[in-house]
C-alpha cells in the first residue's frame, strides 16, 4: 500500500517504521522543521508541509495513496486532514488518532474518519481486559461501528468449560477468532474444548454483544 502519515512525532514515526517493515510505501508529512528527523525513518519519503492545506496535500500526491493516517497530537488537525483526504482526494481509507477522550464523538464518517484510534479508550480496554472475568471488553471497532473486536475471559465455573466449540451456540454474525491460553494463541476449530481462564477473542456486531456475553456466561439452554 501507499500510506501517507500526517504528523512525524513519536507516534507517526512508529507507525511508519511498522508499515515499512511490512513492505508498504510510506510518506511522512510534517509542518514543523524541527520535527523533520528523516534519519530516524530513512526508508520513508518526507515532506515539510502543512497537511491541513489543500495545496500541500496535492503536492504530496495524496490522491494516489491508499490510506491517510492523521497522527498528530492535535485533534482538530486530525479531523481536518481526514476530511480533506476523504472529500477532496477520495482516499479509500482514513485512520485518525484521537488524543482527548471528550473529542471522540467527532471522529465519524461525517468528518471523513473511517477508523478512529482512541488512545484513552484503548488503554481503558486493555486495563479491563487484564482484570475482568466474564465481562465483554470492546477492543476495537471496524466498519464505522458495524462490527467490533471483543474479548471475554471465560470463568472457571462456566458451563462452557470442557465443551467442544461446535456445541457452543454463538449468536449470528459472531465469530470466535482466537483463544489466548497462557502464552499460546490458538486458532479455534470445532473440536477444541474450552478451559477456564481462556481469553476468547470474538468479532461480532454491536447488536449481538449482549447475547454473546450471556452465552459465554453460560446463560443458554443445552
Amino acid at each position: 500500500m501507499r500510506v501517507a502519515i500526517a504528523g512525524a512525532g513519536n507516534v507517526g514515526r512508529s507507525i511508519a517504521r511498522e508499515l515499512i517493515e511490512h513492505g508498504h510505501s510510506v510518506m511522512l508529512i510534517e509542518r514543523d522543521s524541527a520535527a523533520l528527523k528523516s534519519k530516524l525513518v530513512p526508508k520513508a519519503d518526507w515532506l515539510l508541509a502543512d497537511a491541513c492545506e489543500l495545496a500541500s496535500l496535492e503536492e504530496a500526491g495524496i490522491a494516489s495513496c491508499d490510506v491517510m493516517v492523521a497522527a498528530t497530537g492535535d485533534d482538530k488537525v486530525n479531523l481536518v486532514v481526514s476530511l480533506l483526504a476523504k472529500t477532496e482526494f477520495a482516499v479509500e481509507r482514513t485512520v485518525a488518532r484521537v488524543n482527548r477522550a471528550e473529542n471522540e464523538w467527532l471522529f465519524t464518517e461525517q468528518w471523513g474518519v473511517d477508523v478512529p484510534v482512541s488512545k484513552p479508550r484503548l488503554m481503558a480496554a486493555l486495563v479491563e481486559e487484564a482484570v475482568t472475568v466474564g465481562e465483554l471488553v470492546r477492543l476495537m471497532t471496524f466498519r464505522r461501528g458495524q462490527a467490533n473486536l471483543v474479548e471475554i475471559t471465560l470463568a472457571k465455573d462456566s458451563q462452557l468449560v470442557g465443551r467442544p466449540l461446535r456445541d457452543t451456540p454463538l449468536p449470528v454474525d459472531t465469530a470466535l477468532v482466537a483463544i489466548l491460553r497462557g502464552g499460546r494463541v490458538i486458532v479455534p476449530t470445532g473440536d477444541d474444548p474450552l478451559e477456564g481462564g481462556d481469553e476468547l477473542v470474538f468479532l461480532c456486531t454491536t447488536d449481538h454483544e449482549e447475547e454473546l456475553q450471556q452465552v459465554v456466561a453460560g446463560d443458554f439452554k443445552v
